[in-house]
């Protein structure tokens, strides 16, 4: 029997929505721009889905046919093209919802990361045990291998924060997050403790947003900012209780870049927010 063919990655849904956006620009319909190209009107419409691959060679000269002028946008598509990316989140493929390992390409994709929640620690900073405490508690119930994959899942993910080339990451908390003892004390303290290990590292930020801090942007949501090769390719990520939600339009871009510059005005200093964790920490032990 022959293999299902897979629906396409955020990423490759993205080149091709760059591509749409373009041919869009240059005021052409589909079957223009197939003749343009000497293809026809359902293969562009396919490019643009992403469920057709193309090569870099045929990005620069649609991208160029289009009369855009960006070399750095140009050529940034251009090495998004071929297929889906085969990463270790491939082994995961028939265990966890496809927009759950479309994050992890995108993490592996990304030059940088920016990360902020109110309730819940970032999951690229998690241990195993809290992550399973918090995991273990969804609405509707999963079964105990569910849980164990989607544990060992979030865990690998944090392969980007290590190895020669680390991504950057500045995570924004709030330190409602940082008292809430999900797994109980023991598992809450380690998991500070954690936080402060990982924020010595050089290109680990973990900044605060203290309780004094007053009202602050998107109190109300976790967002997750992951920056393309330039900027014009960068996603955000929105958790929801449906699954995550994926936006990269410029005016979201825009938005949600000035949320995050507000939000980090908001928090302590990277040093004010180690003393502040390591507080929380003391203040569970004494319990």
């Amino acid at each position: 029997m022959p293999r299902k063919s897979l629906p396409p990655t955020v990423r490759q849904r993205r080149l091709g929505a760059e591509l749409r956006r373009l041919r869009e620009s240059a005021e052409l319909s589909a079957t223009q721009a197939g003749a343009l190209h000497g293809t026809s009107q359902p293969r562009v419409s396919s490019i643009e889905s992403g469920s057709y691959a193309v090569s870099a060679d045929r990005v620069r000269a649609m991208a160029r046919s289009y009369t855009c002028t960006d070399e750095a946008l140009i050529e940034a598509l251009a090495e998004m093209t071929g297929g889906r990316t085969r990463g270790w989140w491939d082994e995961y493929r028939d265990l966890l919802p496809s927009d759950t390992l479309d994050l992890a390409e995108l993490e592996h994709h990304a030059i940088a990361m920016r990360t902020a929640s109110v309730i819940h620690l970032p999951g690229l900073l998690q241990t195993r045990a809290h992550a399973h405490a918090v995991i273990s508690d969804v609405v509707p119930a999963l079964a105990p291998p569910d849980v164990e994959h989607r544990v060992s899942y979030r865990i690998k993910r944090q392969a980007v924060l290590y190895g020669e080339s680390p991504t950057p990451l500045t995570a924004i908390v709030h330190e409602a997050a940082l008292r809430m003892g999900f797994g109980g004390p023991e598992v809450a303290r380690a998991q500070l403790e954690h936080l402060l290990d990982v924020s010595e590292r050089e290109h680990i930020t973990i900044l605060v947003i203290p309780f004094g801090a007053g009202t602050f942007p998107s109190s109300g949501q976790s967002v997750y900012y992951m920056a393309g090769t330039i900027p014009a390719l960068d996603t955000v990520q929105l958790d929801t209780d449906h699954g995550a939600g994926f936006l990269d339009n410029q005016p979201q871009l825009v938005k949600y870049r000035t949320v995050l510059d507000r939000m980090e005005s908001c928090s302590l200093t990277a040093a004010e927010s180690q003393d502040l964790i390591r507080q929380v920490a003391e203040d569970i032990r004494e319990r």
